[in-house]
């Protein structure tokens, strides 16, 4: 499954994982075109991220593509260096090497509910508002999203976003975004959690499949993450928020 086909289903995450797979499958959202966003124009800081070299200026080094849905700006590099810079700045943004805390192992899960999970609070309220309401139904999908990502849950440094969308309207908040980093997944894991335990998050770590996730919930926030490692050896992430 390609990344754009992929997508629309991390939004879908939170029946598949409440229902067990009971076969309804919730609408997809409509995509619409891109807009000008400031919050954007600011992450940007006047540099279009296609070079590497001025990833570290945009925050957290994420790149960003401007009016597409399927860019991989900056462009994808799997080289050791690339990599080193990468893990330089996870450290910088959790506050050094001694402040990383490793993910808790994970618990290995059938398809559907893990049963007591934080996971699948943190899945319901990615798809549904305060109120009910899908919340995936009203996001709109431009990678402008990915510079607005909550300031706990950062795209992974110079990471290549491939396409976000989000929504507030209708009391809905929700962000998600997918990436891919030539970081091992484990590694990605360790700094989501690191950057959620030290925010006061709860959290929980399974695996399904291929797929490792983790999430999470404090007050009306919460966060998921699911990651994978591609063919290329690439990690392909799936992060998506809720709430304010």
């Amino acid at each position: 499954m390609t990344a754009s086909r992929r997508f629309p289903m991390v939004l879908m995450a939170a029946p598949l994982l409440m229902l067990g797979g009971c076969g309804d499958d919730a609408p997809k959202a409509a995509k619409v075109a891109p807009e000008a966003d400031p919050a954007l124009e600011k992450a940007l800081a006047d540099e279009i991220m296609i070079d590497p070299d001025l990833a570290s200026r945009n925050p957290a080094s994420a790149g960003i593509a401007i009016g597409t849905q399927d860019a991989s700006l900056p462009p994808e590099v799997n080289s050791p260096e690339e990599i080193e810079a990468a893990r330089r700045k996870a450290l910088e943004l959790v506050g050094g090497a001694d402040r990383m805390k490793p993910a808790p192992e994970p618990r290995v899960v059938a398809e559907g509910k893990p049963a007591g999970s934080v996971i699948t609070a943190a899945a319901r309220a990615a798809a549904l508002g305060p109120d009910g309401a899908n919340c995936a139904e009203k996001v709109e999908y431009t990678t402008a999203w990915a510079a607005r990502m909550p300031a706990a849950f950062p795209v992974y440094p110079r990471g290549n976003v491939k396409e976000a969308a989000g929504t507030d309207r209708d009391g809905c908040s929700l962000r998600a975004v997918t990436y891919t980093t030539p970081v091992a997944h484990g590694e990605v894991i360790d700094f989501y959690y690191t950057r959620a335990v030290a925010a006061g998050f709860k959290t929980d770590r399974v695996r399904q499949g291929s797929d490792e996730m983790l999430g999470g919930a404090k007050g009306g926030v919460s966060y998921l993450v699911s990651a994978r490692q591609l063919p290329s050896g690439r990690t392909e992430v799936d992060l998506v928020t809720s709430g304010r």
